[in-house]
């Protein structure tokens, strides 16, 4: 498995962002229960949001992602970090 961190850039004003919210978090359940994200949350200053995720492949990442809400209704961009692992928490080594 690849790992990413992904960076949600806010595109639309914050009301915008805020309409969306409950369906982007809805969608990115979907994530969780695929294991394909480990954690997400918003950035401070909230002008877009963090994602730790895993996959085969960027593009596959990149596709999960392309179903987001935050992407369909053009309120944020996304740029991927692909990342080696080498150390972890105990803990995480399953997810690793």
């Amino acid at each position: 498995m690849k790992h990413f961190i992904v960076e949600i850039i806010y595109k639309a004003p914050i009301e915008k962002i805020n309409e969306v919210r409950d369906r982007h978090r809805a969608f990115l359940d979907t994530g969780y229960e695929k294991g394909i994200i480990l954690m997400s949350g918003p950035q401070v200053p909230r002008t877009g949001g963090i994602i730790i995720a895993r996959g085969n492949s960027m593009e596959e990442v990149s596709e999960f992602l392309s179903n987001d809400p935050y992407q369909k209704e053009k309120a944020a961009e996304y740029r991927f970090i692909e990342f080696t692992p080498v150390h972890h928490q105990e803990f995480m080594k399953e997810w690793i």
